[in-house]
């Protein structure tokens, strides 16, 4: 089978490697969509924290079930599926009580562990999600950067009739603010510096947006929520400007989750945090009921996914889409590998 390989920062390798089989309780899938997303970038310029080369990338995608190991109950072939790409030690604490998501050994498919950028790939049954009819490959593809956004919604303390700031208004950043919407925020603001992913943002339903690059962000905020502000703060991008800009506008008492994965260690101004007595709360992953609750989402129409997806390459073509986005990294939301 073909499988692609990012073997140094900035050189994807196409290699000819024999198909796996599964193994018991493994189910074999047959890769249908894989979405390249910032963690993938910030990986492929050899940036990210947590990814070493040479790795096989993919970690969201969806599949059609080719094969069954043994022991394997819960899936026939022919399936249409995703899969949650945790691979945990099930022995720490954080495994013993429910909170796999931060296992103290985690390896995340496609990340630290050989990913879906390739024709077949065998997972644990357990991570096997079955996706609805109503629910394509390409959206199919879309549940795991979702399931990002629901869990940063639950990690709120309180969401119902809340008025909640997002910064950044990439993929992650507009999925968060649908997910927090659709779960019952009473209104979403969100601010960027990209006109065209403001204008994405509105399409999905997205009460306020604010391009912060020409306008007051804090005067923004006070002109749409009044002196009591927003009552909490989203950071979607994952840079010490944004980090530190949701610690000066968060109103005093209010929480701030982080959601953006940093490429470098930001400066923060930790005395603003206790002076003003800020929860800030960081957010990583989901839990099987984050991905059930995406999928939910998209099945009852209730988040735009139509309006993310920016291009489409062949498997063959991984290292085109990289160069696609470089070049045209103000206006690319999703792209999707068709395998």
């Amino acid at each position: 089978m073909i499988q692609v390989v990012l073997s140094q920062p900035e050189k994807i390798e196409i290699r000819e490697v024999p198909k796996p089989s599964p193994a018991a309780g493994q189910v074999l899938l047959k890769i249908k969509r894989i979405g390249i997303c910032g963690s993938d970038i910030h990986a492929y310029y050899g940036k990210h924290p947590y990814i070493k080369c040479p790795i096989v990338q993919g970690h969201e995608f969806s599949a059609e079930v080719a094969e069954l190991g043994p022991d394997v109950t819960q899936f026939q072939v022919g399936d249409r599926v995703t899969v949650r790409p945790q691979l945990t030690c099930g022995r720490c604490y954080q495994c013993l009580h429910g909170d796999y998501h931060i296992c103290d050994e985690l390896k995340v498919i496609g990340c630290q562990a050989e990913g879906a950028a390739q024709e077949f790939l065998a997972v644990p049954q357990d991570l096997v999600v079955k996706l609805p009819d109503s629910i394509d490959y390409d959206y199919g593809a879309m549940v795991e950067p979702l399931a990002v956004g629901v869990h940063a919604a639950g990690r709120l303390s309180e969401l119902k009739g809340r008025k909640v700031l997002i910064l950044g208004a990439g993929t992650i950043g507009n999925l968060t603010a649908q997910a927090v919407k659709a779960l019952g925020a009473n209104s979403v603001m969100i601010a960027d510096i990209s006109d065209v992913r403001l204008e994405i943002a509105r399409k999905c339903g997205i009460d306020f947006t604010v391009n912060n690059a020409r306008a007051d962000l804090a005067s923004e905020i006070r002109k749409t929520y009044g002196e009591s502000k927003a009552d909490a703060i989203i950071e979607c991008v994952g840079a010490g400007q944004t980090i530190n800009q949701a610690i000066t506008l968060a109103r005093k008492g209010s929480e701030i989750i982080v959601v953006g994965v940093f490429g470098e260690k930001p400066s923060v101004d930790v005395g603003l945090i206790q002076d003003r007595e800020l929860r800030v709360i960081g957010s990583l992953m989901y839990k099987k009921e984050d991905y059930e609750t995406a999928i939910d989402l998209i099945k009852s129409g209730k988040v735009h996914l139509q309006p993310l997806i920016s291009q489409r390459f062949s498997l063959i073509q991984y290292a085109e889409a990289y160069k696609y986005i470089e070049q045209n990294r103000e206006k690319t939301m999703k792209v999707l590998i068709e395998v």
